[in-house]
């Protein structure tokens, strides 16, 4: 079956103003032999059914296929990251997913999800991260997909009153990815951040679609996302941040760098603020360029050779998101898989 072909879904297109420069027809118009729903391997997963409304038309398509949601309810304070790894190497496959993480009131928690999929996987998902009052939560995915498989994974975060939620994302894939989060700060004290790597090479396509709507006041949101592209790969940050009239003392700061290591490397960055009130520190930016010239020649000049200096310039504004990452093991076991 093909996507385009399923009856009464509106699909996005890159006519649309949101996914302008997104193509998404070959993924759309693939034949998919198998199709798989909710397959996980990490025990303990209870069943419910996603009742949301979502404002982004991309939870809709896995909603298509199924409404059964898995979830994970943490309950304690974990000692070492909860570990999803997604590896599927079935033929034309098309994985449907959807899963619900909560984490319950005065808890701290670690998760990170693994997808890598090889010889034409593909995976729509849907995440919904929901933070009871005074919890945390650092979650990390990594994306390494293989040039025939592709993905659009959503993710919705709900958070209470001074709750804490850090994303990271590494996209180290050659296939298409979409990355698409909608978050909604209806409590007060919320911290949340995005933080996110695209290190890009081949024909590799990525996308990362930001929305993130203050409603209550006292909120944090910063999203940051760097960009470092080789070959002819191509990269899409689209960033928006509004901050309404009931907001008043929230902080909301955007900020996107790339790196451009090929004449036919593409990056298009769009942030966005839109700000109702007075009362708030806001700021945006986002830089294009290749590495410092200056400052190969001094490596240079003390010895170190073109390559090497190359080399460390760029391990340096690469590392600066897994950098921020707070839970040591996390970072430790993100270090280890980009290696």
């Amino acid at each position: 079956m093909q996507i385009n072909s399923i009856k009464n879904l509106k699909l996005p297109s890159k006519k649309d103003e949101e996914f302008l420069k997104i193509d998404f027809e070959t993924f759309f118009s693939k034949n998919f032999e198998n199709i798989k729903i909710n397959e996980f391997e990490l025990e303990n997963l209870s069943s419910g059914e996603d009742k949301n409304s979502y404002n982004s038309i991309l939870f809709d398509i896995a909603k298509s296929f199924s409404n059964n949601q898995k979830v994970l309810k943490i309950t304690k304070s974990t000692q070492k990251p909860i570990i999803i790894d997604h590896t599927n190497k079935e033929l034309d496959s098309l994985n449907i997913s959807s899963l619900k993480i909560e984490v319950e009131s005065g808890v701290k928690a670690s998760v990170i999800e693994i997808f890598s999929l090889e010889n034409s996987v593909n995976f729509i998902a849907n995440r919904e991260l929901v933070l009871k009052e005074n919890s945390s939560l650092e979650y990390a995915k990594i994306d390494n997909l293989n040039k025939d498989s592709s993905m659009i994974f959503s993710t919705n975060a709900k958070c209470e009153d001074d709750s804490n939620l850090d994303i990271y994302n590494f996209n180290i894939g050659l296939g298409f990815c979409l990355n698409n989060y909608e978050n909604s700060l209806d409590a007060q004290n919320i911290n949340y951040s995005l933080n996110g790597l695209n290190k890009l090479k081949n024909s590799s396509n990525s996308s990362t679609l930001v929305k993130t709507i203050h409603n209550n006041k006292n909120s944090t949101s910063s999203i940051n996302y760097k960009n470092s592209l080789k070959d002819n790969s191509r990269a899409v940050v689209k960033i928006t941040s509004i901050v309404n009239e009931k907001a008043p003392y929230s902080k909301a700061f955007q900020n996107c760098n790339s790196i451009l290591l090929s004449d036919d490397a593409v990056v298009f960055a769009q942030p966005h603020l839109e700000i109702y009130i007075d009362e708030l520190e806001a700021s945006h930016g986002t830089t294009t360029g290749t590495l410092n010239k200056d400052q190969l020649y001094y490596l240079q000049s003390r010895g170190i050779s073109k390559d090497e200096a190359y080399d460390m310039l760029l391990v340096a504004f690469e590392s600066s998101i897994k950098d921020s990452i707070k839970d040591e093991e996390l970072k430790n076991l993100i270090e280890e898989y980009l290696k």
